[in-house]
């Protein structure tokens, strides 16, 4: 069985420019945010993201690290809408292929299970199919007769998901409420990097949980990278609860400021240390 432990930056030096990346989580809950900080102390752009996008969305493009994106929507949750996201699109700054939410779903199903494309109802009826006019209808070849979208493939050459538990061969573990579709990204993906809250022994997955709690095999994984709070400020259930405070305070802080102090650091523990001191001087 082979080690797949490394670090947040190994994971950033083996992603290129020009990537289709998807990223796990969904809106300001689980996501890779140890990843996304490391990824963003790397040089790499001109990336294509795919994602239930949160606040790895907002800070890519407002990096100016995105060409496209592929996303239902873009929200900080508490925040109805991602601001630097936002910012980046009214300004014309990136590309986007904006889907339904179930059409996003099954276009990652099509990419794990290597089918072009997926028939479904999603989509039909509505401006989907007039702001994405590439996309095409099916028609069933049976009696029915009926005409589906066909939701296109999600193909990823790399994803990057963040999960409570896993061990060094790349099993993942999920304890909070919901598993979003973390599992889909890293099938749909050739490589895929998971980080967690704890690295623990493979028995130790199932000691106090359910087997169903594993999510992610760990066939689809190429790397593991413990991040205790890897998901900050996102919501990672139950490990820690959103950081509202600090979300706040990123949705209305301009981006060269925020950067500036937060993300500048050489590595994940000066923005540990740059987390800890801005909430000292709140208190």
């Amino acid at each position: 069985m082979v080690d797949k432990t490394m670090t947040a930056d190994d994971v950033a030096g083996r992603l290129r420019s020009g990537m289709t990346l998807g990223i796990g989580g969904w809106g300001s809950r689980r996501k890779p945010m140890a990843l996304v900080r490391a990824l963003l102390r790397s040089g790499v752009t001109d990336l294509t993201v795919v994602s239930y996008g949160g606040p790895d969305v907002g800070m890519l493009c407002a990096a100016g690290r995105v060409r496209r994106l592929v996303a239902p929507f873009a929200t900080l949750d508490s925040v109805p809408l991602e601001p630097h996201f936002r910012a980046a699109r009214e300004a014309g700054a990136i590309a986007m292929t904006e889907l339904d939410e179930a059409m996003f779903m099954w276009g990652l199903h099509a990419a794990a299970s290597r089918l072009p494309f997926m028939p479904v109802r999603a989509g039909l009826g509505s401006d989907v199919m007039r702001v994405n006019p590439e996309l095409r209808t099916v028609r069933s070849p049976y009696d029915d007769g009926e005409e589906f979208v066909a939701a296109p493939a999600l193909r990823l050459d790399a994803a990057l998901v963040h999960l409570n538990r896993a061990d060094r061969l790349g099993n993942g573990q999920y304890l909070g409420p919901d598993p979003y579709f973390d599992d889909l990204f890293c099938e749909a993906a050739d490589e895929a990097y998971l980080s967690c809250e704890r690295l623990v022994d493979t028995d130790g997955l199932t000691a106090d949980a359910a087997p169903q709690t594993l999510l992610v095999p760990r066939h689809s994984v190429s790397g593991v990278v413990e991040a205790p709070a890897g998901a900050h400020f996102t919501a990672c259930a139950p490990d820690h609860a959103r950081d509202e405070a600090f979300q706040r305070m990123y949705a209305t802080t301009p981006w060269d400021e925020f950067a500036g102090r937060f993300l500048s650091g050489p590595d994940e523990h000066a923005y540990t240390r740059a987390v800890r001191a801005w909430h000292e001087e709140q208190r």
